[in-house]
């Protein structure tokens, strides 16, 4: 069966390559751009091209509104625009933490409010958020990025309990380090730097323009992956892509639950004494 898809993000990367496995197989795909000569790429790819700001809402409800008129329905939502903050925590500024936000939660946020009402209408719909290894686990150097992620997952678990009963499926892919262009062309550097932070705050900048061109994961395969989860009846709530998003998921969970273990007497020290 044909199915309509809805990503974010398709000038390059990880959307691009959703929405060229999407096309193979004969879906149609919409797809948001930023630049009218993206959308011609786009085009040319057999997508049909959205230009708009995932920040600005009316344009968000305005292009799915578009989509859904040609259509008839979105079946699939993918979530991918994004951009990392590189930076120590204290060296971000709130401008700048602001925008990594209005990027990386608060236009996903607006895309699926703007696809809910149709789905719960149908009583059906996917929606997968691209998220990050860095919303489980966090890297030195990276704070506000990892905060929106770790934000996003937070608001779509939820979701995902929301509208379970309302037919709707929510899956949080988290990749590892992906050959997409995202350590040069999707990254920004905080303007403002401190002396006292280029030690271990520092090296998320160094590697990422290190292995710019070396990363591990394969796009066009973490595409099929993705197809794959979105074919599926019970589709996980979360997948993570990439032996390196395994292992510091991993690693994070392992020092959670080693903390809960150590501090268990502790933690139930607090409640109120039996009379």
């Amino acid at each position: 069966m044909t199915r309509t898809w809805l990503i974010t993000g398709v000038s390059g990367g990880l959307g691009r390559e959703i929405a060229r496995a999407a096309l193979a197989r004969g879906d149609m795909v919409f797809g948001t751009v930023r630049q009218a000569a993206d959308a011609d790429a786009f085009a040319r790819l057999g997508g049909q091209a959205l230009i708009l700001d995932v920040t600005d809402e009316a344009a968000v409800k305005a292009g799915v509104a578009r989509a859904e008129g040609v259509a008839g329905r979105i079946d699939i939502l993918v979530n991918n625009a994004g951009y990392g903050l590189v930076g120590a925590v204290e060296e971000a500024s709130l401008d700048e933490v602001r925008a990594q936000f209005e990027t990386n939660l608060i236009g996903p946020l607006a895309m699926l409010k703007a696809v809910l009402p149709a789905m719960r209408a149908r009583r059906a719909g996917r929606i997968i958020n691209i998220t990050s290894v860095s919303g489980l686990a966090v890297w030195a150097g990276t704070g506000v990025y990892c905060a929106s992620k770790w934000a996003l997952e937070g608001l779509t678990q939820t979701l995902a309990a929301e509208v379970a009963e309302l037919g709707i499926k929510v899956t949080n892919v988290a990749p590892g380090g992906l050959r997409t262009g995202f350590s040069a062309g999707s990254k920004a550097v905080v303007a403002g730097k401190i002396a006292d932070y280029d030690g271990l705050a520092r090296d998320a900048e160094r590697i990422m323009a290190d292995h710019a061109g070396r990363e591990p994961g394969d796009p066009a395969k973490a595409a099929q992956a993705i197809l794959t989860i979105a074919d599926e009846e019970a589709p996980p709530l979360h997948l993570l892509l990439g032996e390196d998003a395994l292992t510091y998921a991993g690693r994070a969970a392992a020092g959670l639950q080693a903390d809960i273990d150590a501090r268990r007497d502790l933690s139930l020290s607090i409640g109120f004494a039996e009379r």
